[in-house]
């Protein structure tokens, strides 16, 4: 079942229309081709006229809708031969942090990334996406072996940010996040990541050291949430556009910030409106960015992500 944003609610009734019309009537009917026709018709133009111009905040809402693919679709669809492996070897497997070992286009790779879930029962087992930091040292040690093997690693973003519970901190979830992003510096090996939907906190980051950074048109990259960052500074939480604006969270602001490295297009209107161009859109630029980078000897690549974290970001100094 699709789900429709505050701004898309004008689409809602015409594409369930339509739905209907597809699934339960005869569209070779003239009435109901005149209508579907019609319906169709109206929807392009409210389509124009919802996603031309979307603003900041708008696509972080699209970063986090419940219906685009999240990580397991993406494993699913882009890679083959898929293994996963679970646990931690310290105290569990943590559901949010998915990890594993697959082929893309005839390379083996290590594969891993957040997985939010679906409908609530998933989301719930997955924790929303959130990972523990059994999630990051599970992370750490499929890396680890990506690393001895000589396979290049792709990551896939997706998580509000790494989770705050107090079982959480007790095992060290500081400590992890650290030292994910301690131990992806020193990997020889090609690491590519993917902001796919949500990229929130140190929890993102903690497996956001890559070679390159992709980012899907309606992703968002950012310190803390646009909610977040407005009670905070204004301790006003419905100030979530404003902070959006402040933030500069989106693809487009963060390729022009040179955080990331390129923008993978989306379907018009977002991800969750069409998975499969989504995945061919992926498919293309991951492939061609992975053909760069396994060309390039370990010790090179070590200091290429050296000096793209360093000189990160455009500063202005303003008297």
């Amino acid at each position: 079942m699709r789900y429709y944003l505050d701004f898309e609610k004008k689409l809602e009734p015409l594409e369930r229309r339509v739905f209907e019309i597809e699934r339960f009537y005869d569209e070779n009917e003239p009435h109901y081709a005149k209508e579907l026709a019609t319906l169709r018709k109206k929807i392009a133009k409210i389509e124009k006229e919802t996603y031309s111009e979307l603003s900041n905040w708008q696509r972080s809402q699209l970063s986090r809708h419940l219906n685009r693919p999240h990580t397991l679709d993406y494993v699913h669809s882009l890679f083959t031969d898929f293994v996963e492996l679970h646990g931690d070897r310290k105290f569990k497997d943590d559901p949010a942090l998915v990890a594993g070992f697959a082929r893309f286009e005839g390379v083996n790779v290590a594969v891993l990334g957040h997985q939010k879930g679906k409908d609530v029962r998933e989301m719930a087992h997955r924790n929303f996406g959130m990972a523990h930091p059994d999630g990051y040292r599970k992370a750490m040690r499929v890396m680890d072996m990506a690393a001895r093997w000589g396979k290049p690693i792709i990551t896939f973003i997706d998580t509000p940010g790494a989770f705050p519970g107090v079982g959480a901190e007790e095992r060290g979830q500081a400590e992890a996040i650290a030292s994910s992003i301690y131990f992806m510096f020193s990997l020889g090996v090609p690491t590519i990541s993917v902001v796919i939907g949500e990229g929130g906190s140190g929890g993102a980051l903690g497996i956001g050291v890559g070679n390159r950074l992709l980012m899907l048109e309606n992703a968002t990259y950012s310190v803390i949430s646009p909610e977040g960052c407005a009670a905070i500074l204004w301790r006003d939480g419905t100030k979530g556009p404003l902070a959006a604006d402040a933030l500069k969270p989106t693809a487009h602001d963060l390729l022009r910030l040179k955080v990331a490295d390129e923008i993978i297009h989306e379907p018009f209107g977002g991800a969750h409106r069409d998975w499969q161009k989504t995945f061919d859109s992926t498919r293309v630029v991951l492939e061609r960015h992975l053909k760069e980078l396994v060309e390039i000897d370990p010790e090179t690549l070590k200091q290429m992500r050296y000096d793209k974290f360093r000189h990160m970001g455009v500063f202005e100094e303003k008297r």
